[in-house]
């Protein structure tokens, strides 16, 4: 390798990156000349080798992994620290499988040995790949060379088994063979059981790991307080958060996020309102934190929180966007909607592909269809999500044939359809009376791709087939079942008999679903008008004092309008707000033309509802 050329290089790129240190200068100028420029002692030359190695791993500091690969592949000698350099540097840049493949070839063509450090880096890839499988292999190598023992890698192999598999089983003989364990080793474990959705797992870890009197620090208490949201039990969250302040780490902001997000995720929004005004610094993530916890049950109150956020001088990012996209979608206020767009675009984020997900979904639920395929036309890469976001928007909207075609065109680009693409093209299919095609997708989910259909897509054959009138037909479906139907289905069933008055099995249907979901109020309305019809008084009686007893009503409808930036909620009778005055005013001249032109309403037995 020539050191001019290195050092030529070198010079041209100096302006990215930091300066070269003394050390290594003065290296490249004794490999050039020979000799020692210097007598001070901290500024002895070293090896060739060493200064290469120093030299990668300067490039992938500075962001140039391709120059340090380009080193590395003129190096005349590589020992295990430089492979071990190159192969950090494609882990830390995200460049798993080429991690991977310097690591194979280090080991099988180039017969170096790696230490711990190289196989607990590689062990970082496999767990980012999401491979078992190449993991498996380096563990057997490590156990092959004597390795495993090495805190590194046994830690790793933690990680690792934790993140590739579906149970913790293997990470905890990983944990159990550990003869000194550090806070790393328990937090990693934590972890683990925290991420595969067993919180309780977890907690039960941290318990141990405070009766051990291992030491801890802010990251295990903030995983540890993520474990108690998983589970949603309040309780465990003020324990948690008591521990946290009673161990000093209540003003360490990666904690208190997590506070934050444990009140949020109980669905404690006024205690999470109370804690982030008490909270002595905050930063994007806390506002973020917030913004998502309001946005799942109170999207308005989102919409406020984001812009008190802008007007305090926090920047939103990509995931502050995905929340407030998702407020909109749930409130359907497309104005604003398209205001967020614009924000997204100036903050030159319009080619995340997350958001842009986002926003399919937003222009949809808003009833604008045509921006949700603009920007589904316009996107550059797609994935599953991308394509099932533009077929649900498409279902909802009618558009059956165009959601069937985008499913065909997904399938031809390669793209596995899961559950939920079929859910959403069963559905469109519904919608659209398109009954065929989706008696043919469901046949080709079972057949082709191997999915067990499950209640959900059970519920969407059973809806497509009710709403075509083969109620029958539905029926002996849900009898031919391998597991027994739940009030999805059955509501189903019932919406149907309803549609098509089927007295006799809307009877049955209604009395399935108040079987499983005895508060069920509507299917109670339905049975008790299905007795009212038949003369049947005593058991409409019945049913009625049952209703009576339980003291419940029918939950409320509500429907909403937006008009010049401001929403309008109207419910059943409502004579509140200064604009129901025109609003009844319109109605009545819409009653008046309906009878003009002989519209006569529907009063079928099984919607009727005399006490609605």
């Amino acid at each position: 390798m020539s050191t001019r050329k290195l050092i030529s290089s070198t010079s041209k790129k100096s302006i990215h990156f930091h300066k070269i240190p003394p050390t290594i200068l003065n290296s490249l100028n004794w490999a050039d000349n020979n000799q020692t420029q210097s007598s001070n002692p901290s500024l002895t030359p070293k090896n060739p080798s060493i200064l290469a190695t120093n030299l990668i791993k300067s490039y992938c500091e500075s962001g140039q992994i391709n120059e340090a690969r380009t080193l590395f592949d003129e190096m005349p000698e590589r020992d295990v620290v430089a492979w071990t350099a190159m192969i950090a540097g494609y882990t830390s840049f995200h460049y798993h499988t080429h991690a991977w493949r310097l690591f194979a070839e280090m080991a099988g063509t180039a017969a170096v040995d790696p230490n711990e450090y190289t196989v607990s880096t590689v062990l970082k890839a496999c767990r980012s790949m999401k491979s078992l499988l190449y993991g498996t292999l380096v563990h057997g190598l490590a156990v092959k060379r004597g390795l495993e023992g090495s805190l590194y890698v046994d830690n790793a192999l933690m990680d690792m088994y934790a993140t590739c598999c579906d149970c913790m089983e293997k990470a905890w003989m990983v944990f159990k063979g550990i003869k000194v364990k550090n806070d790393v080793s328990w937090t990693t474990l934590i972890t683990g059981y925290t991420h595969i959705g067993d919180g309780y797992g977890g907690l039960r870890v941290f318990r141990h790991m405070i009766l051990e009197e291992v030491k801890l620090n802010p990251y295990s208490f903030s995983i540890a307080v993520r474990a108690c949201a998983s589970t949603g039990w309040l309780v465990f969250g003020k324990l948690m958060h008591a521990a946290v302040t009673k161990h000093g780490f209540g003003s360490n902001i990666p904690v208190t996020n997590s506070i934050l997000d444990m009140y949020c995720r109980c669905g404690c929004l006024s205690e999470a309102n109370q804690y982030f005004h008490e909270m002595s610094e905050k930063d994007l993530i806390t506002w973020n934190t917030l913004i998502a916890g309001y946005e799942r049950s109170d999207s308005s109150e989102s919409l406020n929180i984001f812009s008190r956020m802008e007007s305090e001088g926090f920047s939103p990012n990509s995931f502050t966007f995905s929340s407030i996209i998702a407020a909109c979608a749930n409130l359907a206020v497309l104005r604003c909607g398209q205001q967020v767009h614009g924000g997204i675009v100036h903050k030159g984020l319009d080619r995340d592909l997350a958001l842009a997900n986002s926003l399919i979904d937003m222009y949809a639920k808003c009833g604008n269809i045509s921006d949700s395929q603009k920007i589904f036309s316009d996107m550059w890469h797609r994935d599953l999500v991308t394509w099932t976001s533009m077929m649900i928007g498409f279902g909802s909207h009618g558009y059956g044939k165009e959601a069937v075609h985008l499913f065909d065109e997904m399938v031809w680009s390669g793209i596995r359809p899961d559950r939920i693409v079929f859910i959403a093209v069963l559905s469109a299919c519904s919608h659209a009376g398109l009954v065929d095609e989706g008696l043919r997708y469901f046949e080709t989910m079972v057949g082709k791709y191997n999915i067990k259909p499950n209640q959900e897509i059970y519920g969407c054959v059973v809806d497509l087939l009710g709403r075509a009138g083969r109620v029958n037909e539905a029926y002996r479906l849900i009898q031919s079942m391998p597991f027994k139907a739940d009030e999805t289905v059955w509501g189903a069933l019932l919406a149907a008999c309803k549609a098509h008055r089927l007295v006799d099995l809307g009877k049955l249907a209604a009395r399935r679903v108040l079987d499983l979901r005895p508060n069920m109020m509507g299917a109670y309305v339905m049975l008790s008008n299905i007795y009212a019809a038949e003369g049947k008084y005593k058991e409409f009686a019945k049913i009625r004092r049952t209703m009576r007893r339980m003291g419940n009503k029918k939950e409320t409808g509500k429907s909403w309008i937006e008009v010049k930036n401001q929403v309008y909620s109207f419910v059943v009778g409502d004579k509140m707000g200064s604009h129901t005055e025109h609003v009844y005013v319109v109605l009545d001249l819409l009653n008046g033309n309906m009878k003009e032109a002989g519209y006569v309403p529907d009063l079928d037995c099984l919607v009727h509802d005399p006490e609605g």
